[in-house]
C-alpha cells in the first residue's frame, strides 16, 4: 500500500526530495491489490515525562521482504518545538550511531555510501517548516531487516484548565505550496487513516514533584498505573489498534501545578568547562500571578482582526465551529473597539475595507457575511492576506490583535513567521490550530513572534472555549517593562540561552534556560526576579532555587537549550539574508554538532562501515506512506478513485488513477477546491462530475443550532438583550409568559437582559468560559441604566424561569 516510486540511484539525488512524475514510471496502488509491499512494519514510541519536559523514543521497525536493495524513504510530522538527539540504527548485531554533520556534507556522504554499495541512513529537517523530517534508509538488502531509533526532546504546553499537552503528531496531511514560493517543497505520500500499513503502539511514564492527578487522552488508553503510593510516577499505555486517524494527544494534570520551580542540570563530563555541554545549565519555570484589580477591568478598546481559514480542508464541521466562534467574538467585543474579518483560501476576502468601529450596524453587516461562509476558497495561502493585514495603518490609541484559524497545512512555514516577527512591534498574534495535521511549527511560531498565545483545536474539542481564553488575554491590559535579573555567587556567571520575554499572561508559564559557568559550593543558591509592570503597577515575581545539580535528568536541559539558542540563530539568520555573513550560519551548525541537536543546516548521517560485503544491484526506491485525514478516496460507481493533483502555470489537470492513496508534489501551487472544473466550486476535494451536480442539486441538512448559541445571537452590540417573541422561545417560554412576568417599573430591555443573564447562570455554567465575556458586556449595560427595580426582576426571573440565581452573580 502507499505510493511505489521505482527508479534507480543517482548520485547527489537526494539533494533534492521532490522526485517529479515524467522522469520515472509511477506505480501506485493498494497492498490487496498490487502486492507491493511497504518496508515499514511497525513504530514503538516511548514517553517519559518528568514535570513539564518530554522525551520521546520513537523506534521504527523495517524489514525488506522483497528481492532487490531498497532505499525507504519517510515523512513525517515532529512537534514544532522538539530538539533532535539521537538517531541510531540496528542492523543485526550491529549497532550504528549517527552524527550531527553539516546538511549538504551529510546528503554527499549519504550518496558516496549507497553509490559505493553501503548502508547509510539520513535524517533532515524540511527547509520549509521545522515540523517535517525525512528519514531515508538505504541500501536495504533483500530479507534484511533494520530498526531506527530516534529520539527528540521537548516542553509540554499549558493549557487553559492546566493541563499539560503532549502531541505526538501522527498525521500528515498534504501542505500547501503557494506559487512562487521560495524552495522547493517536500512531497508528501498520503493514504487515507484507515490503509496505513504499520501499527503504532505507544506508552508514557509519568513524574512529577508533584501527584499526577490524572491523565486524558483524545485516544482510547488503557487505565492509568500509579507507581508509588504519592501517585507521583504513573505509566499509561494507548490502547491496541490505534486507527491513525489522528494525533495522539495527552492531557496530564498535576496538582498545584503552578508552582514555580527551577531545576539545574549538571554539564557533560567529557566536554569542555566553559562550553554550552560542559557547564550546568538551569531550567526556569516562572507562572506570573496579576493582582485581581487589574485582572477585572478589561480593555474597552482595541483594533480586533480576525484572519480565517476557508480553504477546502476546513469544510463541514470545522466551517461550522468557525461560523459558531465568530458569533461569540463579535458578541463579546468591547464597546468603543474597532474590527475587521478577513478570510483566505488561494485568495482572500474582507468584509470592510478596512477597520470599522464596532456597532449594533457593523456587527450586524458582519454576523450576515459570516453567516454565509463555507470552505470553498481553494488552497491554503495565509501570506497573501497577511501581508495585506500588516500594509493596514494602526488606528490610534487601539492596539491591534490579529486572530488567525486555519488548519495550518501550509508549506511555507518559515516566511510566514518570519512576516509575523517583523510585524511583531505592531500587534499581537493569536493562533488557533483547528484539526489533526495543524503544522504546530505554524501555530506556535505565529504566537511566539506575534507575543501571542497558541491553541490547537483537535477531535471533539470545542474551538469557542479556548478562543475565548485568548479574548480575554487579548483584553488584558498589556504587560510592558519585562526584564529578567540574575543574583548569583560571585564566582558564577549566567548566559541566557532563551530569547528575551516580551509577553506575559496571566497564569500563563515562561521559560528560561540559562548557561551557569564556574565553580560553586553545594549549597550555594541563586535568585532570578522577573520584573514587570501592569497598568502602570510595577510588580516583580522572585525565584530562590539551589545550584546544586538535580539527579537524573541526563543532558535533557541542555539540549532544549541549544534548541532554544539554535531557533534564536536561525531566525537572526534568515533576518540577514541579503546583507552580509556574519557568521551565523557557521555557529548554529557549530552548536548543533557540539550539542547534538538537530538544526535546519545540519543532519544526522550513519554509515555502516562494519559490513564488507558490497550491496549488488539497482536500488529500489519505496515512499513510506503517512496518514492523511482529507476524504481522498471519492466513491464513483463500483470503483475507488483517487487523483493526483499537479499544477502547472496556474492550469490545472487530473489523472484518474484506480489506486489508493495520493501523493502532493509540494513544489506546485495546489487547489485542491478548483482542480476539475473551471466553473465548479467543491468543498475542496477532487469528485466525479455526477457527485459534484448531486451536491449542487442537494440542500445541505443543517443541525439545529444550540441554545446558547440561539440566545447569544440575540444579544445587541451594546450588551443587552430587546423583548421579543425569539428571545422568548430561545428561554423556553412564550411571549405572553414573559410579557405577563415583568416587573411593572421595569424598561423591557432591562427586563429582558436580567432574563438572558439569568438564564446563562442558571443553565449554561458549563460553558461559562463561551459566554462570560458578552454577560460581563450585559451587566455594564444594566449598571450603566441605574435600573431602580434590579433585584425585583433578578427575583422575578429566577420565578419565571425556575432558578435560583443571586443578584450579586450576575455582576449587579
Amino acid at each position: 500500500m502507499g505510493c511505489v516510486n521505482t527508479t534507480t540511484r543517482k548520485k547527489n539525488c537526494s539533494q533534492q526530495l521532490p522526485v517529479h512524475t515524467g522522469m520515472m514510471m509511477n506505480r501506485c496502488g493498494l497492498l490487496t491489490l498490487q502486492r507491493e509491499p511497504v518496508p515499514l512494519k511497525s513504530i514503538e514510541v516511548e514517553l517519559e515525562v518528568r514535570d513539564h519536559v518530554a522525551t520521546v523514543v520513537s523506534t521504527l521497525n523495517y524489514e525488506n521482504k522483497e528481492d532487490k536493495p531498497l532505499e525507504a524513504v519517510f515523512v513525517f510530522p515532529l512537534p514544532g518545538d522538539a530538539a533532535v538527539c539521537h538517531f541510531s540504527a540496528q542492523i543485526g548485531q550491529t549497532q550504528i550511531v549517527a552524527e550531527v554533520k553539516e546538511k549538504q556534507k551529510a546528503r554527499e556522504e549519504y550518496d558516496d555510501a549507497l553509490s559505493s554499495g553501503q548502508q547509510a541512513f539520513l535524517l533532515e529537517e524540511s527547509d520549509q517548516s521545522p515540523d517535517i523530517f525525512s528519514l531515508r534508509v538505504g541500501s536495504l538488502p533483500p530479507g534484511e531487516s533494520a530498526s531506527i531509533r530516534l529520539e527528540y526532546v521537548t516542553e509540554l504546553a499549558v493549557q487553559a484548565d492546566d493541563g499539560l499537552r503532549f502531541c505526538l503528531p501522527a498525521v500528515l496531511n498534504p501542505r500547501y505550496q503557494p506559487q512562487g514560493s521560495k524552495g522547493a517543497g517536500v512531497q508528501v505520500t498520503s493514504v487515507p487513516a484507515s490503509l496505513v500499513p504499520y501499527s503504532l503502539s505507544f506508552s508514557a511514564r509519568v513524574s512529577s514533584p508533584r501527584p499526577v492527578s490524572k491523565v486524558e487522552s483524545n485516544c482510547s488508553l488503557d487505565p492509568l498505573q500509579y507507581l508509588n503510593t504519592d501517585q507521583t510516577q504513573a505509566t499509561v499505555k494507548l490502547a491496541a489498534g490505534h486507527k491513525f486517524d489522528r494525533d495522539v494527544e495527552l492531557l496530564i494534570y498535576y496538582k498545584d501545578a503552578h508552582q514555580p520551580t527551577a531545576v539545574v542540570e549538571a554539564g557533560q563530563a567529557s566536554a569542555e568547562p566553559g562550553s554550552l555541554m560542559g557547564d550546568p545549565v538551569v531550567m526556569v519555570s516562572l507562572y506570573p500571578e496579576f493582582p485581581q484589580s487589574v485582572m477585572s477591568s478589561t480593555a474597552s478598546c482595541g483594533e480586533f482582526v480576525f484572519l480565517m481559514d476557508r480553504s477546502g480542508s476546513m469544510s463541514n464541521t470545522r466551517i461550522r465551529s468557525a461560523r459558531d466562534t465568530l458569533l461569540l467574538l463579535l458578541k463579546s467585543l468591547p464597546v468603543g473597539c474597532y474590527f475587521n474579518i478577513y478570510s483566505f483560501g488561494s485568495r482572500y476576502e474582507h468584509i470592510f475595507l478596512k477597520s470599522v468601529e464596532y456597532s449594533q450596524q457593523t456587527m450586524e453587516e458582519a454576523l450576515k457575511k459570516v453567516e454565509q461562509m463555507e470552505a470553498d476558497l481553494g488552497g491554503t495561502e495565509i501570506l497573501q492576506p497577511l501581508k495585506h493585514i500588516y500594509s493596514q495603518p494602526c488606528i490610534q490609541n487601539q492596539p491591534r490583535q490579529l486572530f488567525v484559524f486555519t488548519d495550518g497545512e501550509v508549506g511555507n512555514t518559515k516566511e510566514v513567521i518570519d512576516l509575523v516577527k517583523k510585524n511583531s512591534g505592531s500587534h499581537r498574534c493569536f493562533s488557533f490550530g483547528i484539526g489533526e495535521g495543524a503544522s504546530s511549527a505554524l501555530i506556535n511560531g505565529m504566537a511566539k513572534e506575534g507575543g501571542g498565545d497558541a491553541q490547537f483545536i483537535t477531535g471533539t474539542d470545542r474551538m469557542q472555549p479556548k478562543v475565548m481564553q485568548s479574548l480575554r488575554f487579548a483584553l488584558q491590559p498589556a504587560v510592558v517593562d519585562i526584564s529578567v535579573t540574575w543574583d548569583l555567587p560571585q564566582e558564577v556567571s549566567v548566559t541566557v540561552l532563551s530569547p528575551p520575554i516580551t509577553t506575559l499572561f496571566q497564569g500563563q508559564r515562561s521559560l528560561i534556560y540559562a548557561q551557569l559557568t564556574g565553580q560553586s559550593s553545594e549549597a550555594a543558591e541563586g535568585c532570578v526576579t522577573l520584573k514587570y509592570s501592569l497598568a502602570g503597577h510595577p510588580s516583580e515575581n522572585q525565584l530562590h532555587f539551589s545550584l546544586r545539580p538535580a539527579e537524573d535528568t541526563g543532558l535533557t536541559l541542555h539540549r532544549l537549550g541549544a534548541r532554544n539558542l539554535i531557533r534564536s540563530l536561525e531566525m537572526e539568520e534568515r533576518d540577514r539574508r541579503g546583507q552580509q555573513d556574519g557568521g551565523v550560519k557557521e555557529k548554529v551548525v557549530q552548536l548543533s554538532v557540539q550539542s547534538g541537536v538537530s538544526s535546519s543546516f545540519t543532519a544526522f548521517i550513519a554509515v555502516n562501515k562494519d559490513n564488507s560485503e558490497v550491496i549488488q544491484g539497482p536500488l529500489v526506491r519505496r515512499n513510506i506512506p503517512t496518514p492523511c485525514t482529507f476524504p481522498i478516496l471519492k466513491s464513483s460507481g463500483r470503483h475507488m478513485s483517487a487523483f493526483r493533483i499537479l499544477g502547472s502555470s496556474g492550469r490545472y489537470k487530473r489523472e484518474r488513477r484506480e489506486l489508493g492513496c495520493l501523493s502532493v508534489h509540494m513544489d506546485a501551487p495546489l487547489y485542491a477546491s478548483m482542480v476539475m472544473y473551471e466553473d465548479t466550486e467543491t468543498d475542496g476535494f477532487p469528485m466525479m462530475e455526477e457527485e459534484n451536480q448531486s451536491r449542487k442539486s442537494a440542500v445541505p441538512e443543517q443541525p439545529p443550532r444550540d441554545p446558547l448559541l440561539q440566545l447569544v445571537s440575540l444579544q445587541e452590540a451594546s450588551g443587552c438583550w430587546l423583548l421579543d417573541p425569539a428571545l422568548a422561545a430561545a428561554l423556553g417560554k412564550t411571549n405572553e409568559e414573559v410579557e405577563k412576568s415583568k416587573p411593572e417599573k421595569a424598561s423591557s430591555e432591562v427586563w429582558a437582559t436580567i432574563l438572558a443573564l439569568i438564564w446563562l447562570h442558571g443553565f449554561k455554567m458549563d460553558a461559562k468560559d463561551e459566554w462570560e465575556l458578552l454577560a460581563m458586556k450585559a451587566a455594564s449595560w444594566l449598571c450603566a441604566q441605574n435600573a431602580p427595580c434590579v433585584s425585583e426582576c433578578v427575583d422575578a426571573g429566577n420565578v419565571l424561569l425556575g432558578c435560583s440565581v443571586k443578584k450579586e452573580a450576575l455582576g449587579l
